[in-house]
């Protein structure tokens, strides 16, 4: 569901030989379950993509929105677009000045039968933009006195929040994505029947990894943690609360939070593809309800864009006061002043000279985006059925499209800026190694975390830096050219970021999303080590595995028998059990991975034991690296093979060991299922 599952998910190539295939498996997982509204298309450039790279920076004549312009516009763009991307459907409404400007299906919600999408009944998932419901829930609340943004969650909850920072996480907190939790994706979707938001938030609370207030992190379980607090004040399920006090009010009839859809809505309900020239995915169980279940039509929401541009107002109908809806769209939080920020749920971005407040939202087939430029008094929503094509997905040509109707009818040139004479200097001192604020810290999923990193270099030592991870619409990584100090502004395009030194010595970087940062690192913390020991070790296991029995063969064919006595012959068994293990400890991961990427429709605890069993063969083979060691030193001292035969052994022996310390630096032998 979100936004941006992280940009991890995005490493589903085959990097690695040997050993190392074994583990690339893992880094499928965070693209199955975190959420995707930061892929990257790299694929050649699509027709919107093209225009949008190709004059970035020239402002053009603006044409004016209106109907017949934007519907030519979205007529000729959006019928090629999901056709070349494999999309089966999208829906795109437009406000305007307190009016429905557009509102049209492209494509179908069937591919199969041929369903037309219709704006005004074809329900879409929205994913994360389901949370502007939950965060207006939560601000109907404290209109109504019965929570006050700055208490402790813990005053509204039935079960208690660890305050492992001494300092308690408040309602503002879960509204600005800065209660400081790590990343939590166990059960995030499921199956009918549907474990109960209580059941849910009292067995899933995560870890925090930073105090509260301090570093934005985008948290799934932070916005249903603010769903189920509305419940427990309004003393009704959520799904009834919203349905009563927001889309009843705002005309919303093709509108729920109900999981399984209502009987009424049920047939209404577009398919979901990977592509559509696949088959319809299953229906998506979201167990977090508030942070992503909703399933809604284009002209639904298009009533939802016009109370929040109208100060909660919609016709006749108010579902904030006006003073509650501004507070809402203001900035509540930002890690440096000149940068995006976040507000009570609603993210700004600045683009063509205009302050915007947006959400994303993705589930694993759905992918849309909300975005209010109140200036303009105008509202922008779009939604896809599909992912599409990897190299032509629906993250791309959201972000294209939105990008040209801004130039469009918001043309705009960037202030001019020379690069700054000490551009080298402080190229070469923000490079390194980036990790996402948004991660899993202390369990198993660490491991994607540290896979997910990103690079920040200057190849040509021009001063211009690159970001690995950071693509733009042509599927190559951007370039940031100096502009002030430690601030820099993307060459092609508007896009700032800015890196700035935390109290502890390393470098932030903002500005690639304001809900997380990402913090520089370095040594056991950085996949530039890890990679390399990952891909010594297992590769060291597997060639020993395999060439043993090729040893006894060569050994028998020469008639030249294993000159070991009976104690070493033992240990060297030992030692083959343990590269065994090891390799059975990374299969069963891999097969989790595997297992917990396709079964959508079922809650991850089924794969406890699978994962328990995995852990127990990586402790196993653990205590085997040390038989190993020992082996080696034996061999070593009893001098009863050659020296080749023995220097083999010890390469073996610290690959057992060096996998061991892979296990244990990723946590994948953390026994804690909380992931």
């Amino acid at each position: 569901m979100n936004a941006q599952n992280g940009t991890r998910r995005n490493s589903r190539r085959a990097y690695l030989r040997g050993g190392l295939a074994l583990l690339s498996g893992l880094l499928l997982l965070s693209g199955a379950i975190t959420l995707r509204a930061q892929r990257e298309a790299s694929a050649p450039k699509t027709k919107l993509a093209q225009a949008e790279s190709a004059s970035p920076n020239s402002a053009t004549e603006a044409h004016q929105i209106t109907y017949d312009d934007v519907s030519a516009f979205l007529d000729g763009a959006m019928p090629l677009e999901i056709q070349r991307g494999d999309v089966a459907g999208a829906v795109v409404t437009i406000v305007k000045d307190g009016k429905i400007l557009f509102a049209r299906g492209y494509g179908y919600s069937d591919a199969e039968k041929k369903t037309p999408v219709s704006p005004e009944e074809t329900l879409f998932r929205v994913g994360s933009v389901s949370k502007l419901f939950t965060w207006t829930s939560v601000m109907q609340m404290q209109e109504q006195g019965k929570l006050d943004l700055d208490h402790d969650v813990n005053d509204y909850i039935a079960f208690h929040i660890p305050s492992e920072f001494g300092k308690p996480v408040t309602v503002r907190n879960l509204m600005t994505h800065t209660p400081g939790f790590q990343e939590v994706v166990k059960d995030l979707f499921g199956s009918l029947p549907l474990m109960s938001l209580q059941e849910y938030m009292e067995t899933h609370i995560p870890r925090q990894i930073y105090p509260p207030g301090t570093v934005p992190a985008y948290s799934n379980y932070g916005a249903a943690l603010a769903g189920y607090i509305v419940q427990r004040l309004s003393g009704k399920p959520f799904d009834d609360y919203v349905a009563e006090n927001i889309f009843k009010p705002l005309d919303m009839p093709h509108s729920t939070f109900d999981q399984p859809l209502p009987p009424a809505l049920e047939p209404l309900m577009s398919k979901g593809y990977a592509r559509a020239s696949g088959k319809p995915r299953p229906f998506e169980i979201v167990i977090a309800a508030p942070a992503g279940s909703l399933a809604s039509s284009g002209v639904d929401m298009a009533h939802f864009m016009l109370a929040h541009l109208q100060d909660g107002q919609y016709s006749s109908a108010r579902i904030l006061r006006p003073e509650t809806a501004q507070m809402m769209h203001t900035r509540q939080f930002t890690m440096d002043p000149t940068m995006n920020g976040i507000c009570l749920g609603f993210y700004e971005e600045t683009r063509n000279g205009h302050r915007i407040i947006s959400h994303a939202g993705d589930t694993e087939q759905f992918h849309t985006d909300l975005h209010l430029m109140a200036d303009q008094n105008l509202g922008f929503f779009v939604s896809y059925n599909s992912l599409g094509r990897e190299d032509l997905n629906a993250g791309s040509l959201r972000t294209a499209l939105w990008h040209k109707f801004l130039d469009r009818y918001f043309p705009y040139t960037p202030p001019s800026a020379t690069t700054l004479d000490s551009a080298k200097q402080d190229a070469a001192a923000v490079s390194g190694a980036y990790i996402s604020s948004r991660r899993s810290q202390t369990n198993l999923f660490y491991v994607i975390s540290l896979v997910g990193e990103a690079t920040v270099a200057s190849p040509k030592n021009d001063g211009i830096i690159v970001i690995d991870e950071v693509k733009d619409l042509n599927g190559e990584p951007m370039r940031w050219r100096e502009i002030a100090p430690l601030r820099y502004r993307n060459v092609d395009g508007q896009q700032e970021i800015l890196f700035k030194r935390a109290a502890d010595g390393h470098l932030d970087l903002l500005g690639i999303f304001p809900v997380f940062i990402s913090q520089s690192t370095s040594g056991t913390k950085s996949k530039k080590l890890m990679l390399p020991l990952n891909i010594v070790s297992l590769t060291l296991i597997v060639l020993a595995i395999l060439l043993w029995p090729v040893g006894a063969l060569l050994r028998r064919h020469y008639n030249h028998p294993l000159n070991l006595d009976p104690q070493l012959r033992r240990l060297r068994l030992l030692v083959k059990l343990a590269c065994i293990l090891d390799v059975l400890c990374i299969l069963g991961f891999v097969y989790f991975v595997t297992r917990i990427t396709g079964d959508i429709g079922a809650l991850n605890s089924h794969l406890d034991p699978l994962v328990h069993l995995s852990q127990l063969l990586g402790v196993l083979g653990g205590l085997g690296s040390l038989v190993a060691l020992y082996y080696a030193f034996r061999i070593w001292s009893a001098g009863q093979s050659g020296f080749l035969s023995n220097f083999c052994d010890t390469l073996v022996a610290l690959g057992c060991v060096c996998f061991t310390l892979l296990l244990l630096i990723t946590h994948l032998l953390n026994f804690n299922l909380h992931y």
